[in-house]
């Protein structure tokens, strides 16, 4: 199966199609005389030049998710997420950290316009998406997980401290990222005036 697909692919490529032509004119050739008893040698000649003088087959581009899409899933994503954290019994000062945190999540994920910002800054939707796929559950299953052991066997540092931690340290990421973003429409908003105003001074 594999070789009968590398031989079709091999009569669809650019060598066996240009090689195909010259090894035609061979046979032009030959039907005018030209070619005389040789013509065996002269199509197949004409055929290998063909064939190495065709431009090297180019690889289909990968096809990559959109943003606009990735972000459509990581919202399906954060929703899912937050139906997990309504599940969860949290201390007071950690429930306090997530709800923050929630916050400046949803904001990062309105479609209405941030979203058309983010989707040009690959490096922090993947920050995003790392926050709400990964770190977030992470900290909270394994906030949930700790406290029942500390229970059995407590003297260790309390589980929530981590968490409140852990949480601190999330929502510092993400207001930074929403600050970059901010910072970049001000820049671009900052560009255009510029723009706008030599354009006007041309006039």
């Amino acid at each position: 199966m594999a070789i009968s697909d590398r031989v079709l692919r091999y009569l669809e490529s650019r060598k066996n199609l240009t090689g195909s032509a010259a090894g035609l004119a061979g046979l032009a050739l030959t039907f005018t005389g030209l070619a005389g008893a040789y013509w065996p040698v002269v199509v197949a000649g004409l055929y290998g030049a063909g064939a190495l003088i065709a431009p090297p087959e180019r690889p289909p581009a990968p096809d990559f998710p959109d943003p606009a899409e990735e972000l459509d899933e990581l919202r399906e994503n954060f929703a899912t997420l937050r139906t997990y954290l309504a599940e969860v019994d949290l201390p007071p000062a950690a429930a306090g950290r997530l709800t923050e945190l929630d916050g400046v999540l949803e904001a990062l994920l309105d479609p209405s316009w941030v979203a058309d910002v983010l989707a040009k800054d690959p490096e922090a939707v993947h920050a995003l998406s790392r926050a709400v796929r990964q770190d977030v559950p992470e900290a909270v299953d394994a906030f949930v997980r700790t406290r029942w052991w500390s229970r059995v066997a407590p003297g260790s540092e309390p589980p929530e401290r981590h968490l409140e931690r852990q949480l601190t340290a999330l929502h510092r990421e993400m207001t930074a990222i929403a600050g970059a973003l901010r910072d970049a429409e001000e820049r671009r908003q900052e560009a255009h005036t510029i723009v706008t105003e030599e354009r006007q001074d041309r006039l």
